[in-house]
């Protein structure tokens, strides 16, 4: 009997194992910021100014401003300005606001992204077999409306329902995450239920932690990816390699 057999429910993470980004978060700034006649700012700079400040706001302002019911436009809008401020440019507030409005429409796009050429197949093998497929990510809710569909993931078709921390107000990795989707997919039990996802610390232990089955993806050959296996994980390459494994292996205990 196959694992597949076994299970009700199986919920997968975006970024990283679904979809990835295109390019580097500079080339974005960079093409904002010449569109209205500025130079490129520096990538590094941008970068590293981008990694503080998306820190510092989810740290005072988790789950994209959930609990403090901040508007989804403006939270971007204060991470974006203090990334530019942090990295040495200080626009007045109209060229700000011009170079904002760039970013914050490409970043709610499928521009940025590329989706993995096993992405839709997998999905739709699996609602194809009778699995109930859920969405889980720290994502805002233009993943849900906007990018997933534009890049061919379509709710009904590809997955059943979104588990996203912008819109419940809890993110990765907290369990309540998992029992959210367990809940969503109709009570499932979660022995009955997979997770697959990209992070040990997001994706694997808190879904195993409420007692579902959990593996992780290691598509850029991450060095983490060995640590993963003496620690019991199962790591396998890209999803057609896990619906090669559904396919044909009992379940694990």
């Amino acid at each position: 009997m196959s694992m597949l057999t076994k299970l009700r429910l199986i919920t997968v993470d975006v970024t990283g194992t679904l979809i990835a980004y295109k390019g580097e978060l500079g080339d974005y700034y960079c093409m904002a910021a010449k569109s209205i006649g500025l130079p490129c700012p520096d990538y590094k700079r941008v970068h590293e100014g981008f990694k503080l400040a998306y820190t510092d706001m989810a740290r005072k302002h988790p789950c994209f401003g959930f609990a403090d019911k901040i508007p989804n436009i403006v939270w971007w809008k204060t991470c974006v300005r203090d990334s530019f401020v942090r990295a040495g440019y200080d626009y007045d507030e109209e060229t700000f606001e011009k170079v904002f409005k760039r970013i914050y429409a490409t970043f709610g796009s499928s521009a940025p992204y590329t989706i993995f050429p096993d992405s839709q197949p997998f999905l739709r093998w699996l609602r194809g077999e009778g699995i109930i497929v859920g969405i889980v990510s720290n994502a805002e809710y233009r993943y849900q409306d906007v990018i997933l569909p534009a890049l061919g993931l379509h709710q009904g078709s590809e997955w059943d329902f979104g588990v996203f921390s912008g819109l419940e107000g809890v993110e990765k990795p907290d369990p309540r995450m998992y029992q959210i989707a367990l809940e969503r997919a109709g009570n499932i039990a979660p022995k009955e239920a997979l997770h697959i996802g990209d992070s040990m610390r997001k994706d694997y232990l808190p879904a195993k932690s409420v007692g579902m089955h959990a593996l992780l993806l290691d598509r850029f050959k991450t060095p983490d990816a060995e640590t993963w296996r003496k620690s019991g994980a199962t790591v396998l390459p890209n999803l057609a390699a896990v619906q090669d494994l559904l396919s044909s292996q009992p379940l694990a205990s």
